[in-house]
């Protein structure tokens, strides 16, 4: 397959798209990220890759960050982590209040900002060092120690994060998290706040790639787990457009507001793309349109 050849059919097809939706300007960091940028990289189990333009350009994951999250909170918890966050759409926006307030502080699943908050808590209370911990379980698995946390949109995040303040305050309320508000929020926005190029999640979803148990910085999940995880990204990873997804890529995977997404072909490749305009429902427009050709192209995809 000439991927590289794909992708520049690709991006010539998308340019039409390139100056809709905008940037995630409510938080202030993000609103000065250029918008007009794009990336993208795709990475095979065999260790074939294709970068694309901009794909070594570093870029806050913002939510991609979860799915890290969650492979720590279950190598720690097993399937007990269940317990206190679901694994259902939420068919909510990303950071709904009420959805939360209706299902009493049990938050859908671990890709809405609620569920994230929860895992957050989890590692907070699991590790002695959670932010290191973390860093160190990322670094591992994109094969690059100098990936880190941007303070600077960390910051930011909280200094604006009213709605997610008031989220950690109700999971607080029902009992949900543990841990102190302020610690459990700030953890939470620096897991976000992490900076990674396209080639470096590429290379990081490998793991959840090619389903064979993995163990990165001592985090181990099964080939079961794996999986099951892939499971959620499918029916999770996009908000409240997790069915769109679905219906026009098919393939499992995570966006953030950051303006990256990650997808993967089990047993097949990783494919990470990044271009900061973002749609309503917080998905990069020209991300989500050059993966729907992707698959349509090469007629890969787990349907």
């Amino acid at each position: 397959m000439d991927y590289r050849k794909i992708m520049e059919d690709i991006y010539n097809e998308i340019l039409p798209f390139a100056d809709k939706g905008k940037q995630a300007d409510y938080i202030p960091a993000l609103a000065k990220v250029d918008p007009d940028q794009f990336g993208m990289c795709l990475k095979t189990i065999a260790g074939d890759e294709y970068p694309f333009m901009q794909a070594d350009t570093r870029f806050s994951i913002q939510s991609i960050a979860k799915v890290f999250a969650l492979a720590m909170g279950l190598s720690l918890k097993g399937e007990s982590l269940w317990g206190k966050v679901g694994k259902e759409p939420s068919g909510t926006a990303f950071n709904s209040l009420v959805q939360l307030e209706i299902e009493k502080g049990k938050p859908r699943n671990p890709f809405i900002n609620a569920g994230a908050i929860v895992v957050a808590d989890i590692l907070l209370t699991e590790l002695d060092d959670a932010e290191g911990e973390f860093l160190r379980f990322v670094r591992a698995l994109s094969g690059n120690d100098s990936v880190d946390y941007n303070m600077e949109v960390a910051l930011s995040e909280r200094q604006t994060g009213y709605l997610n303040a008031a989220i950690a305050n109700l999971l607080k309320y029902h009992g949900t998290i543990e841990n102190d508000i302020e610690q459990v929020l700030m953890f939470y926005f620096k897991m976000c706040s992490v900076e990674m190029s396209c080639r470096e999640l590429a290379n990081a979803f490998l793991a959840f790639t090619n389903h064979v148990p993995f163990d990165f910085a001592g985090y181990r999940l099964s080939q079961s787990r794996i999986k099951r995880l892939n499971a959620v990204m499918q029916t999770c990873g996009f908000y409240d457009e997790a069915g769109e997804f679905s219906y026009l890529v098919g393939l499992p995977g995570k966006s953030g507001v950051g303006g990256g997404i990650v997808a993967v072909y089990p047993m097949r490749y990783s494919v990470a793309v990044w271009s900061p305009r973002l749609n309503s429902r917080g998905n990069s427009v020209m991300g989500m349109k050059a993966l729907e050709l992707l698959t349509t192209a090469t007629q890969e995809s787990i349907f």
